[in-house]
């Protein structure tokens, strides 16, 4: 079984007006991905009791800070992206017992989190970036879930809202063996 892990929709929001001080306002701003409108997803296709399902978990527990460098988006950076795995909720309290408690195991405190570290970032546009622009590319990095760390590389998508609001996706896939996932 393949399982995409997606962070979907994020929502950042201006932080400050600028990330660096020798840069302008309208070149450099630091956006924080909060709670409020963000959302992380894994969707999972299985067979139950001879039926095909898809499951579906989600947290609005993500975190994490960009800069995004408007006048050169290639230049723009990430911070380390951070999920609370224990909040991952789906349709039913059997499953997520059994995903704090034996799949993710979540429920111990070294495996609280599942995070993501860019490391690298492909397709960003050279040339300025302003409001209504929607910027596609790809963040290389590395996944860690419980103590297995792996690159990844997910599809993103970022639209500039307005000055102080972008919203976005991303997503991968991934396979339960690559992270010593048993079911």
């Amino acid at each position: 079984a393949v399982p995409p892990a997606t962070a979907a929709p994020a929502d950042a929001t201006a932080e400050a007006a600028a990330a660096d001080s020798a840069a302008p306002a309208a070149q450099r701003t630091l956006y924080r991905i909060t709670e409020d409108g963000s959302e992380a997803r894994f969707k999972i296709d299985e067979t139950l009791l001879g039926e095909p399902v898809t499951v579906v978990g989600t947290t609005s527990r993500v975190a994490g800070d960009l800069i995004v460098d408007f006048a050169s988006p290639a230049q723009s950076q990430v911070g380390v992206i951070a999920i609370n795995a224990r909040t991952l909720k789906t349709d039913q309290e059997f499953r997520d017992q059994a995903i704090r408690g034996q799949i993710l195991q979540s429920s111990r405190d070294e495996f609280e989190f599942i995070t993501f570290e860019p490391t690298g970032y492909t397709g960003l546009p050279d040339g300025p970036a302003q409001v209504g622009d929607t910027l596609s590319f790809q963040v290389t990095g590395n996944l860690t879930i419980r103590d297995v760390t792996r690159e990844a590389t997910f599809d993103t998508s970022v639209t500039v809202e307005t000055a102080e609001r972008l919203s976005g996706t991303t997503s991968t896939v991934i396979r339960y063996s690559d992270f010593d996932i048993t079911i």
